[in-house]
């Protein structure tokens, strides 16, 4: 179960102590400063189980979250997290460095350490909270890294990734592929941040281990474009693809069929929705890249049985639950 906290259901004189017991369980514990705390203070904030990390959503008026030396050595466990800024401009000061971040931009945060990050006004940002330890990199470059994030090449596709997390967590963390989901989040992340702190050796170490989890990431991320192609996806890696099949091989998937089925679970799930009811099938189908009708409606009864057009027949038919 997911831990909420809602200001709405709250008595105003009682939002204050609120917001800071929530944000000491749902992240690192620091002062919680609100922008205006005579003002009209609301929060709601959201804390989903993700296997060895969380999910944290955060939306509220003016604040400032600082945590000083003092409260940095009180915790034993390093954490980093990944946010991206959903609302207003997040301003963050740490280790030396002023970062000012606009929305659908990417920020990291050492949460062991001492740091000074605040939004004005109504603010937002969601992220995946990490601990160090399962990214398999020595501190000393995780603190070098995270200040450089837009060095790496990785860069949009972990910020796609971690706005793509945030934006319906009930689902993924209730999903039985969660666990793969977790070890996809921090694969991403230990990528983006080897290669932003640029040291050689060991970008070309982790980029070269974290290979097929970025392949499979970017692919999720252009299901909807008819024109991916294994030519493209090994160039978007800066791979050969004699390379890009072999590393497919040897993890035993054929690139193109996984394409294919990615696509068609894509279509399937559109299709029980009720506000694309009013869409035609080949619609659907061709915005998730099939552009011959035939061959999708051919491929979709081999893998699930029945029609498209019975599929949705019979989600219209059935009653929510």
């Amino acid at each position: 179960m997911p831990y909420v906290l809602d200001t709405a259901v709250i008595p105003l004189p009682d939002r204050i102590e609120a917001i800071r017991t929530a944000m000491l369980h749902a992240s690192a514990p620091c002062h919680v400063i609100h922008e205006d705390p005579d003002g009209d203070i609301f929060c709601r904030m959201e804390l989903w189980d993700l296997g060895n990390s969380n999910i944290f959503i955060s939306r509220s008026s003016g604040i400032r979250l600082l945590r000083t030396a003092k409260l940095a050595r009180q915790d034993a466990m390093p954490v980093v997290a990944l946010s991206v800024q959903q609302r207003a401009h997040g301003h963050l000061d740490q280790h030396k460095h002023l970062q000012v971040v606009p929305p659908g931009e990417l920020l990291a945060v050492d949460l062991s350490a001492p740091y000074d990050y605040s939004w004005s006004g109504d603010g937002a940002a969601g992220c995946i909270q990490i601990p160090s330890d399962q990214l398999g990199l020595p501190i000393d470059v995780i603190r070098h890294a995270i200040h450089r994030l837009r060095a790496s090449p990785l860069y949009r596709m972990v910020t796609d990734h971690i706005t793509n997390l945030t934006r319906n967590p009930a689902r993924i963390t209730a999903d039985p592929t969660a666990a793969i989901v977790t070890t996809t989040s921090i694969e991403l992340t230990r990528a983006l941040l080897a290669s932003a702190d640029r040291t050689e050796r060991l970008a070309r170490q982790v980029l070269a281990e974290t290979i097929l989890t970025r392949v499979r990431t970017y692919v999720r991320h252009h299901l909807a474009d008819p024109d991916l192609t294994p030519g493209r996806i090994a160039a978007a890696h800066n791979i050969s693809l004699r390379h890009l099949y072999k590393v497919c091989a040897d993890a035993d998937i054929s690139l193109e069929q996984w394409i294919i089925s990615e696509r068609l679970q894509s279509v399937w799930h559109d299709l029980r929705r009720p506000d694309k009811r009013h869409l035609p099938v080949a619609v659907i189908a061709r915005r998730w890249g099939f552009r011959d009708s035939t061959h999708f409606t051919r491929r979709f009864k081999a893998r699930y049985g029945f029609s498209p057009a019975q599929w949705r027949r019979s989600c219209e038919e059935t009653p929510p639950s």
